[in-house]
């Protein structure tokens, strides 16, 4: 436990709750926040946070396409739920895999903040200027496929390690230029390092990215309902609309692809993107429809793409 508490202790009426966190300082963040918010709903109860080392945070220096992808880096946690160390654990959305362990459920996704990927450099003031040649380091398949295909003049280089650790490398020299989610960058109070915002239409986002996800035991109804009001529904609705979309195009770190969803009009339009790692395949598609019909547009979209050509290209990179 990291020894951090809410609540009042002389009301002694309601159970503590337990948020099960990875240590990183985006990951505190996080857990700190949803932390406040049941405080706030709350003030009965006691709230902890159980700090946690993933298997993705012990192996930063490898490519998590090849280690066994983001599902590194919540297994930890949800073995902590599931044992009883912690009620419930908080995730950055797009970090959840898209299939969910038997007996867990997203029990909250709470109001999305900037979805958009962000340009970091201290020489270059956007993707055009850079010249040829230039190192520019992702972490992403997605990111790094759409910079090759709009960019192919410059070097795409891996990047990994939490956002101090990246900005550090840039800093040192290592890159000319970095992309990271601007959400992040904007929790840690970092939002004067973002050089550019990347427009959707030149680097569509990941699946359920900006947005803050809360998992549970399925069987965990007390809690469940509990985390209810935290549950923003447009958000909600734009998430489980491109998780199906993934989950329909096998989606995994070893293929680039792209989802993301807004309400407008009362319309939830999803548009969507799959590619080859060098950029020289890219397939984009979208639809509209009822936000209650989420994922089933999702499906939809990916039956499309598939259709298209997603199938092919997703057989190549299995």
């Amino acid at each position: 436990m990291l020894g951090e508490t809410t609540g009042d202790d002389a009301d002694a009426g309601a159970a503590p709750l337990v948020i099960a966190t990875r240590e990183s300082a985006l990951a505190l963040w996080q857990a700190r926040h949803v932390q406040s918010l049941l405080r706030e709903l709350y003030p009965a109860r006691t709230v902890g946070l159980l700090g946690m080392t993933t298997e993705g945070d012990r192996r930063l220096g490898s490519s998590l396409a090849k280690i066994g992808g983001k599902g590194l880096f919540v297994k930890e946690l949800e073995e902590a739920l599931n044992d009883g160390r912690a009620d419930l654990a908080v995730h950055s959305a797009k970090d959840v895999p898209m299939h969910l362990p038997s007996g867990f459920t997203l029990a909250a996704i709470l109001e999305r903040a900037d979805p958009r990927d962000a340009l970091v450099s201290a020489r270059y003031r956007s993707l055009a200027e850079l010249p040829e040649g230039a190192r520019v380091g992702t972490s992403s398949l997605r990111r790094e496929c759409q910079l090759r295909a709009a960019h192919p003049q410059l070097r795409i280089e891996p990047l990994r390690g939490n956002v101090q650790t990246r900005l550090r490398k840039l800093d040192g020299g290592e890159y000319d230029a970095i992309i990271l989610a601007a959400a992040g960058l904007k929790r840690l109070g970092l939002a004067e390092r973002i050089t550019a915002l990347l427009p959707s239409a030149e680097s569509l986002p990941a699946v359920g990215q900006g947005a803050l996800a809360i998992e549970c035991r399925e069987d965990r109804g007390d809690l469940i309902a509990l985390l209810e009001p935290l549950n923003h529904a447009a958000t909600r609705q734009c998430v489980l609309a491109e998780r199906a979309l993934s989950r329909g195009l096998a989606g995994s770190c070893n293929v680039p692809i792209a989802g993301y969803a807004e309400i407008a009009g009362g319309d939830l339009h999803l548009r969507a993107l799959v590619g080859s790692p060098d950029g020289r395949q890219v397939l984009r598609g979208e639809c509209r429809g009822a936000p209650a019909a989420a994922e089933t547009l999702g499906a939809t979209l990916a039956a499309d793409l598939r259709a298209r050509g997603a199938a092919d290209i997703l057989a190549a990179l299995a």
